[in-house]
């Protein structure tokens, strides 16, 4: 005899149970087993392969330099975050760009010095400015108030790679000053220029602010025959290259005992821009501007507290994980729980929510989809009947009904032969009794035997 598919009563085991919970057979359990495999096993693989690295390498500038000491801070903070910051020394702002622009070198971040490309590398972006970058130009002799006093004199504009030297170039060639004739360039590094200024060696240096130290330009702004140049076309400069910001040096500021300077200085110089790859992983960029904002957020001689970091735009475009951060801070989950823990239930949030609305309509879809499939047989046996039967009304009574019990019996052996979930067990019997009244009617059409 014929019965529905095979299952165990007691125990049906997991395809059994999983097909009388979806009301399918055992195909459409095991189909509906792989399909969560397969969209578990890929959740999991997103989850370790979007997880974001515990390590960040950052370039940023010469050791001792102010660059370097903002890097240290930076890791500071992230160690409190379980994020070691791996801190690499280089010449400045050029070598800086040129690390993150060749995928072979293993960097994530680094100080970017406003106007140091002048085409910015592909797949980099901006996480914000971070700080003003003063340029200091000290002079020997009489003081003066324009670049182009520097022609025919001898003038450090920095080392050779530096953006000290990029920039000190650009603004004394707008000024007219060229290293021809009696002018003279000289590629040196900030110590050796500061040294040599001192020394009479040069007539004028070219310094950024991260390459002066307090103590320094306290001694530079007390020797006597040395001036910092207050420039008279500050804003005139600011005009000309957009990148560049007019700053002011207050009086006193340097020493209010001895109201150094004795007067306001006016200044120019870039922002400093924090630039990533855009293959940065949003929470790293997060928790960077989170260190950013404790270590740049401090008030300074040159600018007042929380005004960096900042959304400004220079050289690069401010990455869309920035421009968010700028907007609500750090995402929901970072805000409540310990970094390794909020970057877990964001990945395990960014892929369950997807996955429940592309899984939970197929699931719905499925049973359904097999019910209709199972029902289709059956329906496809009562359609015999019914035939048979409308045959079988329309029969002569007394005369033989061997053919319409063949047929019934072909219906019988073909509904044995069929394979129904336990689900379908109520629709399958009906069936089979229906076939047996169908019999029975038949029997009493059959002639008297002789």
């Amino acid at each position: 005899m014929t019965r529905p598919e095979k299952s165990k009563v007691l125990s049906p085991g997991i395809l059994g149970k999983v097909g009388e919970l979806f009301g399918v057979g055992r195909a459409g359990a095991v189909g509906i087993l792989l399909l969560s495999v397969v969209a578990l096993t890929g959740a999991i693989a997103f989850c370790v392969h979007s997880a974001p690295s515990t390590t960040i390498t950052i370039t940023c500038g010469p050791e001792g330099s102010a660059f370097a000491g903002t890097a240290a801070k930076y890791a500071q903070v992230l160690a409190g975050e379980g994020i070691k910051l791996r801190v690499l020394p280089s010449h400045g702002s050029l070598e800086n760009l040129q690390r993150l622009a060749d995928r072979k070198f293993k960097v994530d971040v680094g100080f970017v010095q406003d106007g140091s490309a002048d085409v910015p590398p592909e797949g980099l972006v901006s996480l914000g400015s971070v700080a003003y970058q003063p340029l200091m130009v000290f002079t020997r002799g009489t003081a003066v108030e324009s670049l182009a006093a520097l022609n025919g004199k001898r003038i450090a504009v920095g080392d050779e790679g530096s953006g000290t030297r990029k920039l000190s170039v650009k603004l004394l060639e707008a000024s007219g000053v060229k290293p021809e004739g009696a002018t003279t360039f000289v590629d040196w590094a900030p110590d050796a220029a500061i040294q040599g200024l001192l020394d009479g060696k040069v007539d004028a240096i070219f310094l950024m602010g991260e390459s002066v130290s307090g103590k320094t330009l306290r001694q530079l702004m007390g020797t006597p025959g040395i001036h910092l140049v207050n420039f008279a076309q500050a804003e005139a400069f600011t005009r000309r290259f957009s990148w560049l910001s007019l700053l002011k040096l207050p009086e006193g500021s340097i020493d209010l005992a001895k109201n150094i300077p004795a007067q306001d200085v006016y200044l120019v110089g870039p922002t400093v821009e924090l630039v990533a790859r855009k293959s940065l992983h949003p929470a790293l960029s997060d928790v960077l501007l989170e260190a950013a904002q404790e270590v740049n957020g401090k008030p300074s001689l040159l600018q007042r507290r929380g005004e960096f970091p900042a959304a400004m735009e220079h050289d690069f475009p401010l990455s869309t994980d920035a421009a968010r951060f700028y907007r609500s801070g750090k995402s929901f989950f970072y805000h409540y729980l310990p970094f390794w823990l909020a970057s877990l239930t964001n990945r395990i949030v960014v892929v369950i929510v997807p996955l429940l609305v592309i899984l939970i309509p197929v699931l719905r879809v499925v049973p359904k989809v097999y019910r209709w499939r199972v029902q289709s047989q059956i329906y496809r046996w009562y359609r015999a009947m019914l035939a048979l039967e409308r045959d079988l009304f329309n029969h002569v009574p007394g005369t033989g009904t061997e053919d319409l019990i063949r047929r019934l019996d072909e219906i019988e052996q073909a509904v044995h032969k069929m394979k129904i979930p336990a689900f379908f067990a109520e629709q399958f019997y009906a069936l089979r009794g229906h076939i047996d009244f169908v019999r029975h009617i038949i029997a009493k059409q059959e002639p008297p035997r002789s």
